[in-house]
């Protein structure tokens, strides 16, 4: 693994991935009484997810769930890549990077439970929310002072494009 300290390896990153559950949201599934299941979703993420699409950043969502709600969410935001009902995500992850071949510096992956392990350790800077089981924790370059669900999506991403010059700058030019 690369000595680099967290903050240097933001300046390589080009493409964000992400688990939902404990990630995305709160770890909280709610069950109506027609048997769907309901996420809560922070709005702030999602804005830094638009602003890094907006900049030509890829995103990509990784999950073992399967709900179309959640798939309607990432598209309305611009996330082509969502790949669901993948409990072994380092497929997945391997399919992704082969696709648009990308190298592991320039990924940043954020999960928060043990399948999320293995693609952490494939990737130039794997993090997680602060709330992350610990067998994540310990193999996190960066962890989140934020929980899951609580603006750790949109942390991360905005301390990248931050770095890379990139955070508010169309905004900041109308203002």
């Amino acid at each position: 693994m690369d000595n680099k300290n967290y903050k240097e390896l933001l300046r390589d990153i080009t493409t964000f991935i992400f688990d939902i559950d404990g990630v995305l949201t709160q770890c909280q599934v709610l069950v109506t009484n027609e048997g769907d299941l309901l996420r809560s979703f922070n709005v702030k993420d999602g804005y830094a997810i638009k602003q890094a699409i907006n900049q030509g950043y890829r995103i990509a969502i990784i999950t073992g769930g399967n709900n179309i709600g959640t798939r309607l969410r990432f598209e309305q935001l611009g996330v082509t890549d969502v790949y669901m009902a993948n409990h072994l995500k380092i497929e997945p992850l391997k399919d992704y990077m082969d696709k648009y071949n990308l190298h592991p510096k320039e990924i940043l992956y954020m999960g928060d439970d043990i399948p999320d392990v293995a693609p952490m350790k494939l990737v130039g800077l794997p993090t997680c929310p602060q709330d992350a089981v610990p067998e994540v924790k310990a193999v996190a370059r960066y962890i989140s002072h934020l929980g899951g669900g609580q603006g750790c999506v949109r942390e991360v991403i905005e301390q990248v494009m931050k770095v890379q010059g990139k955070w508010l700058t169309e905004l900041t030019h109308r203002l």
